[in-house]
This record gives structure tokens, C-alpha cells and sequence, in this order.
């Protein structure tokens, strides 16, 4: 088994001086060799910023969403190939609010994560009930829902590829 990974998720936030000064912090900070790995998932717009800073540092990147589909005409979709170009080691593939607010289902999670694997990046699929789903004790259930449909679409790679 991997040793722990540590992600920092910029959600929608970011500017360019901002991402500078953080991204120097960073490579200043984490050396080669430390106990864990970590990575950074910035918005589309930055991932050249996160490449160019972060290139020959132990420091990974990585996106915070690609498409399920191929390339073809889903405007203001990323393919994860277009993400891979850029360098990046790891795609957030879904996070609640990708669930609650944009409607990504169990299945197009699953689509997702194995669009990803098929750049040889890694998929990151966050998992988790709503507290309505936990008041109810449904929150096992719904886990172990989200999961089986990941596993149903790539198979038993779940194991190396959902962090």
C-alpha cells in the first residue's frame, strides 16, 4: 500500500499573485523525501501556473475535474486528456458539492474516474453521505453505493486509485 497523500483542494479560488506567493511557499517548504505526498488540485485556469511552478519539486499537481466524455462537442467540458497534458498526476473526480450542486451521479463518477485512469493520472473519488443521509443511518449504504459503482466501471483498480 502507498503511504499517506495529502491534497489541498483550491475549490474556486485562486488569482495569480496569490497562486505565485503559495506555490513558492510550498516548493520551499516540502522537500523530496518527506513522509508523505502531497499535491495541490487547482482550478483548470492554473494548472500551467502549477506546472511551471512545481515542475522538479516532490510536490505533485493536479485538476479538480475532468469530463466523462471523449472529445467532441460538450462546451465548457475538460477531457482528461486535455488535464494530462498539463502534467497532472491526480483529478479530483467528484466532491459534494459536484454531487449536490451539478448533479454528478454514482454512474458519471464512475465514468469519470476511469476516463482519468486511462491517462495514467489518478483518480481521486471523495465519498460521503449528506447529513440528512447520516440522520437517516443510511450513511454505510450510501458509501458503499458510490463505491460499487466506481468498482462496477474500472474494476478491482479501486484499490490503488481511490485515496
Amino acid at each position: 500500500m502507498r503511504g499517506k497523500l495529502v491534497v489541498g483542494n483550491w475549490k474556486m479560488n485562486g488569482d495569480l499573485s496569490r497562486n505565485d506567493a503559495l506555490l513558492s511557499a510550498l516548493r520551499e517548504a516540502w522537500k523530496a523525501g518527506a513522509p508523505r505526498e502531497i499535491a495541490v488540485c487547482v482550478p483548470f485556469p492554473y494548472l500551467w501556473q502549477a506546472q511551471a511552478a512545481l515542475s522538479g519539486s516532490a510536490i505533485r499537481w493536479g485538476a479538480q475535474n475532468a469530463s466523462e466524455y471523449p472529445p467532441g462537442a460538450h462546451t465548457g467540458e475538460v477531457t482528461a486528456g486535455m488535464v494530462a497534458e498539463f502534467g497532472c498526476t491526480y483529478v479530483i473526480v467528484v466532491h459534494s458539492e459536484r454531487r449536490t450542486m451539478y448533479g454528478d451521479t454514482d454512474a458519471s463518477v464512475a465514468a469519470k474516474a476511469g476516463a482519468v485512469l486511462e491517462t495514467g493520472m489518478t483518480p481521486i473519488v471523495c465519498v460521503g453521505e449528506s447529513l440528512a443521509e447520516r440522520d437517516a443511518g443510511a450513511g454505510e449504504a450510501v458509501v458503499t453505493r458510490q463505491l460499487d459503482a466506481v468498482v462496477a466501471r474500472i474494476g478491482v483498480r479501486i484499490a490503488e486509485t481511490v485515496i
